[in-house]
């Protein structure tokens, strides 16, 4: 991001009717904590100033409530009146837009894509691991993306992916090919909590890792703590591998949690020290 890049603020949609879940998706559970809550506090990790976006009749819903909400200020309805409103709540801020639906959305996704962010273009967002068109909803909206947004909904458009695909933005491979499936259905739901039961997916919890040699050199820094939702060592070393320019393969490591030799299915807890071993000569 450069110094000439706008602010960047949260837009979290939780206004959508939620028709083939047959309940509201935003109050669906995970460990005793809402759908939507879950993803308001991933994003608060990233950026500052997280807002809620709803219609109208939502505002007093308790789920939302709690929340700083921005109402929708448009008729046309859908993700695009929100997105729009939004840009009205702050046009000068540009908006990293996640749907309330995507329990598996992870830290290590929203860094990737903050750091590859263009301010240049009308958005960055990623490629759908489905069909390779973009997800306009973990998507940064640029300011500029505002008035072009007003101009395709007067021509009739309502579809954000869409918009997207018909202008300049900036599209990244995904780095996790479940981090965007979202939850439309009683049985996507189910899906959902199995993963998050099998800890393939977490709770995002405080880890600390130092590194040795090579992997200091190509992390540029000696140790760091991070907060991530990987449940082994294997999981954490691909969501640093997003971060640092690492060269080695899990096959050319070792790794301990708290001075002992790990396996790298071993799970991990809050506040474990982790460091990945290089061979001594570093090849």
């Amino acid at each position: 991001m450069t110094a000439a890049a706008a602010p960047l603020r949260g837009l979290v949609l939780a206004g959508g009717a939620s028709s083939r879940m047959q309940r509201d998706k935003a109050a669906l559970d995970y460990g005793g904590r809402s759908q939507l809550d879950r993803v308001v506090a991933l994003a608060r990790r990233h950026v500052t100033g997280v807002f809620v976006s709803v219609r109208a009749d939502q505002a007093q819903d308790p789920v939302r409530a709690g929340h700083s909400l921005i109402i929708d200020t448009f008729t046309d309805g859908g993700p695009i009146a929100g997105i729009r409103s939004a840009f009205t709540r702050d046009p000068a801020a540009a908006w990293l837009v996640l749907a309330c639906d995507l329990p598996l959305l992870s830290d290590a996704a929203i860094e990737h894509l903050i750091r590859s962010r263009d301010p240049a273009g009308f958005a960055t967002a990623y490629r759908s691991t489905y069909d390779g068109l973009p997800e306009p909803l973990c998507a940064i909206w640029e300011p500029r993306s505002a008035d072009a947004l007003a101009e395709w909904v007067a021509r009739g458009h309502k579809c954000p992916r869409k918009f997207l695909g018909a202008h300049p933005v900036t599209l990244l491979d995904p780095i996790d090919a479940h981090a965007l499936d979202n939850v439309n259905t009683p049985e996507e739901y189910a899906r959902a909590r199995a993963a998050l039961d099998q800890g393939t997916t977490r709770e995002a919890m405080r880890i600390q890792i130092r590194y040795y040699a090579l992997m200091r050199e190509q992390a540029g820094r000696s140790d760091e703590t991070v907060e991530t939702e990987a449940g082994t060592p294997a999981a954490l070393y691909r969501e640093l591998g997003a971060r640092h320019p690492f060269t080695l393969t899990p096959e050319q490591l070792k790794v301990a949690v708290n001075g002992d030799f790990s396996d790298w299915s071993r799970a991990l807890r809050p506040d474990d020290v982790v460091v990945f071993i290089p061979p001594v000569a570093g090849g």
